[in-house]
């Protein structure tokens, strides 16, 4: 028998049941908005943005499977059969006895670092987000980024550009291990351009760890699509299913966050899992007093079913062919049109390079804001910025220290949006970048001590 015609399109692997109005607005609409807010996108209604791209956090479509699954739910207080579905799913992927259920990603964070750190700890990581960094940085500790070098080069088409730089993680553990509570890394690299890192970095950072009798933990929200990107270029792993990679992933690591707001495939959710039974027990305590009882943890039953069936449904062949091949799209359109983004394309979103496209705007008058704020502007598409705004700091003097990249994330809701939507999305991209040096800078005239991105104002300069 011969193989089957292998088409070109890479169609969504399903259909549309049901479908949800969105805004078109002007751009006088659409400007007045942006004073209102003070051109901060968080602050937008929903119903103000044509199509959003803020985050792919929580903003996916659930399946009929999931919808189904919600009136299942068991909303008991205590021992839920909801919560032994979803606590055996996490088993079964993570390989971890100890499952926590949060209500989402930065409630397992804040719980492990409540627990583990101390004042003057050091956390390294490839790069913590902005959730992770908060959580480390209000134990006192010190969040430390040591990405390889390569993560830091938007150009550079390094395969995994999410790896951990091992020799400074040496160097780390050798020097101040009395000091390391825990080593996480990040999978896939958010802050670093959605960036995946590899089986063997990952393995390397393992046997590291458990040689100085560190902890290790994966920040897993993403865990799928790395899982994808080894399959794809890391040799010895084509034939290799996504749930094969994904549990060899979970067995280099002691314990892990998640937000199932990702590749939980949920709107809301998340869990802490480790190995270590004596410090769950105390996370457990941690959890009763402020998300809930250990068998919902600030959920409902029925979101504990959608999970439970998420976990199984996001390490599908063809989801994840479809979910990277279709955020891959939307960047070779608008690096047609000389539109920088970062290389090579990540999974759940396209970053463009802010400095680069706008180098007559420093650091100090935020490119990657500037750059945003014009992309709304002009046809209602809402990205959010990742670089000095977001990790960024305030000096002594007060002076702004800019972070190391000026990136703008377009976050692809997981099969929320058709072909049309990101053509939509890449012809605005365009226009923009055709006036680029029209758009001006930006100051912060009000801003909080704490993730400052989602609340800052702002004024153009």
């Amino acid at each position: 028998m011969t193989e089957p015609h292998q088409f070109k399109t890479i169609i969504e692997p399903f259909r549309i049941h049901s479908v949800e109005e969105i805004a078109v607005t002007d751009q006088g609409q659409r400007q007045t908005a942006l004073e209102r807010v003070h051109y901060n996108l968080f602050g937008l209604h929903a119903d103000e943005v044509t199509i959003d791209l803020l985050t792919d956090s929580g903003t996916g479509a659930m399946s009929s499977r999931q919808w189904a699954g919600m009136m299942l739910g068991d909303e008991s207080y205590a021992g839920s059969r909801s919560f032994y579905k979803f606590r055996d799913a996490v088993t079964e992927l993570t390989g971890m006895p100890e499952v926590i259920p949060t209500h989402q990603g930065r409630a397992a964070e804040r719980i492990l670092f409540t627990e583990t750190l101390a004042a003057g700890d050091v956390v390294p990581n490839n790069t913590h987000f902005d959730t992770t960094r908060a959580n480390v940085e209000y134990q006192g500790a010190q969040a430390l980024d040591i990405v390889i070098e390569e993560g830091h080069d938007p150009a550079s088409r390094h395969p995994f550009k999410g790896d951990m730089d091992l020799a400074q993680l040496e160097h780390i553990l050798t020097a101040e291990s009395s000091r390391v509570p825990l080593v996480m890394v990040t999978v896939t690299n958010n802050s670093g351009g959605g960036q995946p890192v590899s089986m063997a970095n990952l393995r390397a950072v393992s046997e590291m760890c458990h040689q100085h009798a560190v902890p290790f933990f994966l920040d897993a929200c993403r865990f799928a699509e790395n899982a994808w990107f080894i399959k794809m270029r890391e040799s010895g792993y084509a034939d290799r299913t996504p749930l094969e990679i994904s549990q060899e992933m979970f067995s280099l690591a002691d314990g892990c966050t998640f937000s199932a707001k990702k590749d939980g495939l949920a709107n809301i959710g998340g869990f802490l899992a480790m190995r270590d039974a004596s410090v769950a027990d105390r996370c457990r305590n941690l959890l009763i007093l402020t998300e809930g009882f250990p068998t919902y943890g600030g959920l409902a039953g029925y979101d504990l079913e959608a999970i439970a069936q998420g976990l199984h449904e996001v390490v599908d062949e063809h989801y994840l062919r479809y979910r990277i091949r279709s955020t891959a799209y939307l960047a070779e359109k608008i690096n047609g049109a000389g539109i920088p983004t970062v290389q090579p394309t990540g999974g759940h979103a396209v970053y463009i390079d802010a400095k680069q496209l706008l180098p007559h705007i420093p650091p100090a008058r935020f490119p990657a804001q500037a750059l945003a704020v014009e992309i709304y502007r002009t046809g209602g598409v809402r990205g959010v910025e990742i670089g000095s705004v977001m990790f960024g700091k305030v000096g002594g003097d007060g002076d702004e220290i800019p972070a190391l990249m000026e990136l703008v994330r377009l976050a692809i809701p997981r099969r929320t949006y058709t072909q049309s939507h990101i053509d939509y999305v890449a012809e605005v991209l365009i226009e923009v970048a055709s006036r680029a040096d029209e758009i001006p800078g930006y100051r912060i005239v009000r801003q909080a001590p704490w993730l400052r991105h989602f609340t800052a104002a702002f004024e153009p300069i």
